[in-house]
């Protein structure tokens, strides 16, 4: 079964021929090496990331669970959005940097040879990550603001590469 056309003429490919979500049978595409980068910011007041940095905060060191929390959403994708596949993952990084005195960048990094990319578990990665540093500051900070969550890049497949 293939999915309705868009407007721009690109098949919906999560829509069945009676316009109903199902998920995509991948059996016949070819397995290859799979790669996709994601990224998300948290903007904060500059005390809430000092203390990030410095391990100030009284729940623990922020990075060190939020990355743990970001690997185990890259390899649960698939139990929390309902069209993606259960995959197997080779590898899952998260990264941080801060391109000021108010943000933290969070990067990751998944890879997997398979027959479907890994987009969706890129995404998931940063978002719950951006979450739990969310979650675990919020006593200091209940203003911080996840301002960007989006795919960088990915690589593999029959689309091939995507750079943001």
């Amino acid at each position: 079964m293939h999915g309705d056309i868009d407007e721009a003429g690109l098949e919906l490919t999560h829509l069945n021929d009676q316009g109903r979500a199902h998920m995509v049978d991948v059996m016949g595409k070819s397995p290859t090496q799979r790669r996709a980068f994601a990224r998300a910011d948290i903007e904060m007041i500059d005390v809430t990331l000092k203390r990030i940095q410095d391990g100030g905060i009284q729940k623990g060191d922020v990075l060190a669970v939020a990355q743990v929390a970001g690997i185990m959403a890259a390899k649960k994708t698939s139990d929390i959005i309902p069209l993606c596949h259960p995959l197997s993952l080779t590898a899952v990084d998260i990264s941080f940097s801060y391109p000021n005195n108010t943000t933290l960048r969070i990067d990751s990094d998944v890879r997997t040879v398979g027959s479907t990319g890994v987009e969706m578990e890129a995404l998931t990665a940063v978002s719950v990550t951006a979450l739990t540093v969310y979650d675990m500051c919020k006593a200091i900070d209940r203003a911080m603001t996840i301002r960007f969550v989006g795919l960088m890049e990915k690589s593999g497949g029959k689309s091939g590469l995507f750079q943001r």
